[in-house]
């Protein structure tokens, strides 16, 4: 059972999404009980791999209430804990035009660690977007049609 935490509703209007992969995060200190709390926004994050490690930049992660570090940076680079298979998977992706690496998905596992769902991304066009809102909006209506009956 996961415990969702948060979702990046942008990341699968703004691209179309292709390989999932779930990572842990490298955290610092009372960062876990932020997240538990539901503290956290992964909409304007992205990933970068650099010297064959992935990064996340721009999750911003909200200081523990209770938590008196004072040189604390809530939106700094963050460790993705993936295997060595998985990021060639997916340099060799990343490398094609227009793909990039998206997190979609933040949720607690059962033993109690954090983990990120990431996804393999390529960017939509403008007539792409405006079908998935056509497309969303065509089962809203059937849903309506259905609880009227």
């Amino acid at each position: 059972m996961k415990n969702i935490i948060s979702i990046n509703k942008k990341a699968s209007f703004n691209y179309s999404l292709s390989d999932f992969f779930i990572c842990g995060i490298q955290l610092k200190g009372a960062e876990i009980k932020s997240i538990r709390s539901k503290k956290i926004n992964i909409t304007d994050a992205y990933c970068i791999i650099e010297k064959g490690e992935v990064f996340i930049k721009n999750m911003d992660i909200t200081q523990y209430k209770f938590c008196q570090e004072e040189s604390y940076n809530p939106k700094r680079l963050r460790k993705l804990l993936l295997t060595k298979t998985e990021i060639k998977k997916i340099k060799r992706n990343l490398d094609e035009k227009g793909m990039t690496l998206i997190p979609y998905k933040i949720f607690i596992n059962e033993k109690g660690f954090a983990k990120l769902e990431v996804a393999l991304g390529k960017g939509k066009k403008i007539y792409d977007k405006r079908e998935s809102l056509k497309e969303r909006d065509a089962k809203l209506e059937i849903n309506r049609k259905k609880r009227e009956k």
